[in-house]
């Protein structure tokens, strides 16, 4: 009997560790690690080939490692061209197509400066040209391709006898994480490609090329003129940003600058015949006679917002691109006449504040891109008409794995019709209810498209399903959407969030007593405002969260470029701050809380997660605060990425799965 017994027992054994071991392995860290990036397309001047920049996650060293990668059009092959330079970026073909330039890191630790490299295609290293002391940030090649045009920050004064242990520099209008030196004008330099004479200097003065600092758009790229006799630039009045860009020309062989017209805006890009100038201003696309005369924005119709433009090969249209409804669009836009959508199925080119694409001199396209299923590869189109073809599978190893579908929930609120992404777990059935956590995004000048997106997989994975709500404010749905959010900051975008959800519950699969929020950045705004407002959360994770208007007005780096100042201007103004500001309505927030931030963020201060922090302490919320000793307004390390990540999920598990212990 005791045999039988042990017989049965093992048996049941067997069955119940069979489904265990036959269960899929689902999307979770070492994945969300894994997932290489893939980025900056450039179409060689004969079309033949595209490089691309493959970057791998090397979490020992706490560090992306890029390659330069040459895919051939033709056969889908690739070869490596350059690896094991640290910080590889923005590769450009030489007019003549016999040279790649890009920018690595010359150095290590902080003393690390990007510059340029050249690499010759008919053999040899990439061989570095310049040696700035304050690194290139970036550069274009004459169109002769003997000279390279970089732009570059100017060294401090050197102090000499006791001044120079006298530190103290001039406060400004800029973020109030600046504790050494102010900074510095950025200027054009001069240098051969051929790397056989030092730099020149090009330009000078109290003035400056405008500095990225992200998450944001890159700087305004500088451009030659078609002749090769000069160069096109925005302008800044200070190195400190703010109050716009005047764009500028400078003459090449004497550094004569004058006005470009009398045009404002950024990215000015001479057509190929030379006789027109587009720019980019206030998120449209604007076309100038080169000789002079007014602009004329081309890309009203179309009512999204733009950041970039390229030139297609007949000088006739450009290529533009934008966040539109649920993807990210492309469109061919003439300068006369009707834009033109580009049927790029299921796709969704990357878009961080510019499309990441290329056209070739024949009229081809070249962009990266995902979807829900499939992270970022390689794509190319032979023509507008033409078919998409992918030319990598870098991430076919994600591809694998079963992950959660994807798709868009459509609702209206207020006079908007508004959309929301939604991921379902991978084992979804419709004959369940599950947890809901919305992952709101940040910006507000951003949206959630039908993308991959590696943190809502990472959720979706723990069973439960992720919503990503667009409200007021994002830029995917038409300008009139995006301004709606002007003195409205919480209160009818908190709106639009409860009536996606609202939406969501309707499909009928939402445990409802099971709801999170999460964010980051304006994304923590929304979160910690919708903790304030709406007392139906059981966990919620404010990443880098905006909590204070008044700290936000004049702590931040951007409160030069968006005049946020304007809070202490009278009475109304400072009362209205603090009517937007969700630490006012810290008191009635209830749901466990945690708190993530960079102590060095310069673009939302970590003075406002600290009261946060102290408010819930105070009033006894479960909360947790982890600070990260760095600078930047997110992580730009896989190790901190990763750990941010794993205390979000982890935290809301808490929660929402009590029962389950952390599987990471």
């Amino acid at each position: 009997m005791r045999a039988a017994v042990t017989t049965f027992l093992v048996i049941v054994a067997f069955v119940v560790a069979v489904p265990a071991q036959l269960a899929p392995h689902r999307f979770g860290l070492d994945d969300f690690s894994r997932v290489a990036r893939v980025a900056d397309p450039q179409i060689a001047p004969d079309g033949k080939s595209i490089t691309v920049v493959v970057s791998h996650a090397s979490l020992d060293e706490d560090r992306y490692d890029p390659a330069l990668v040459l895919v051939d059009v033709e056969k889908g092959t690739s070869k490596t061209l350059v690896t094991g330079q640290v910080g590889l970026s923005s590769p450009r073909w030489s007019p003549d197509g016999r040279q790649i330039a890009f920018l690595a890191s010359v150095g290590t630790g902080g003393d690390a400066r990007p510059q340029v490299y050249v690499l010759r295609m008919g053999g040899g290293r990439a061989q570095a040209i310049t040696t700035a002391a304050r690194g290139v940030q970036q550069f274009a090649w004459s169109p002769d391709a003997r000279t390279i045009a970089f732009a570059t920050a100017d060294e401090p004064e050197k102090r000499t006898g006791p001044e120079r242990f006298n530190d103290s520099f001039e406060v400004a209008i800029n973020d109030s994480v600046l504790t050494s030196a102010a900074p510095t004008s950025t200027h054009i330099w001069l240098v051969s490609s051929a790397g056989t004479a030092p730099a020149q200097r090009l330009t000078s003065g109290a003035w400056s090329l405008p500095v990225s600092r992200p998450p944001g758009p890159p700087a305004s790229a500088i451009a030659w003129t078609r002749d090769g006799t000069s160069i096109a630039f925005a302008r800044q009045q200070t190195p400190h940003g703010g109050g716009g860009n005047d764009l500028q020309v400078v003459n090449g062989s004497d550094g004569t600058v004058k006005p470009l017209n009398g045009l404002r805006g950024t990215f000015p890009l001479y057509s190929p015949a030379g006789d027109s100038v587009a720019l980019v201003n206030q998120g449209a696309v604007a076309v100038a006679p080169a000789a002079g005369g007014p602009a004329k924005t081309i890309t009203t119709a179309i009512d999204r917002n733009m950041a970039s433009a390229i030139w297609m090969p007949d000088g006739k249209a450009l290529l533009v691109g934008a966040n539109d409804s649920m993807r990210v669009s492309l469109w061919v836009q003439p300068v006369e006449g009707v834009a033109r959508k580009l049927d790029l199925g299921d796709l969704s080119p990357n878009s961080s504040y510019h499309v990441d694409a290329s056209v070739g001199k024949d009229g081809a396209l070249a962009f990266t891109a995902s979807s829900p299923l499939r992270p970022s590869e390689l794509y190319y189109m032979p023509s507008i008409d033409g078919p998409v073809r992918r030319l990598t599978a870098v991430n076919a190893e994600t591809v694998a794995l079963p992950l959660g579908r994807t798709e868009v929930v459509e609702w209206k609120n207020d006079t908007f019709s508004e959309n929301g992404i939604l991921t379902y777990p991978p084992d979804f059935s419709p004959s369940q209810k599950y947890p809901l956590v919305l992952l709101i995004h940040g910006g507000p000048r951003a949206a959630s498209m039908l993308i991959f997106s590696a943190p809502a997989q990472l959720m979706a994975a723990k069973g439960w399903l992720v919503f990503q709500p667009n409200y007021r404010g994002s830029d995917n749905l038409g300008g009139a959407y995006q301004r709606a959010i002007a003195n409205d900051a919480g209160e009818g975008p908190g709106r639009d969030v409860m009536a996606g959800i609202e939406a969501v519950k309707q499909k009928g699969i939402v445990e409802d007593t099971r709801m999170a929020v999460s964010g980051w950045s304006y994304g923590g705004y929304m979160t910690t405002w919708m903790l304030g407002h709406y007392d139906i959360w059981k966990a919620a994770v404010a990443g880098a969260a905006v909590t204070d208007q008044l700290d936000q007005s004049t702590l931040g780096d951007a409160a030069n470029a968006r005049g946020a100042t304007s809070a202490w201007i009278n009475p109304q103004s400072m009362e209205r701050a603090r009517a937007q500001s969700p630490i006012t309505y810290a008191s009635k927030i209830k749901a466990p809380t945690l708190i993530l931030h960079n102590v060095g963020d310069y673009r939302v201060t970590i003075t406002q997660s600290y009261k946060l922090f102290h408010a819930l302490k105070d009033a006894g919320v479960t909360t947790q605060f982890f600070a990260y000793p760095i600078s930047g307004h997110n992580a730009a390390d896989p190790v901190r990425q990763r750990d941010v990540q794993r205390r979000w999920v982890e935290w809301l598990e808490r929660f929402l799965n009590p029962s389950a212990a952390p599987a990471f």
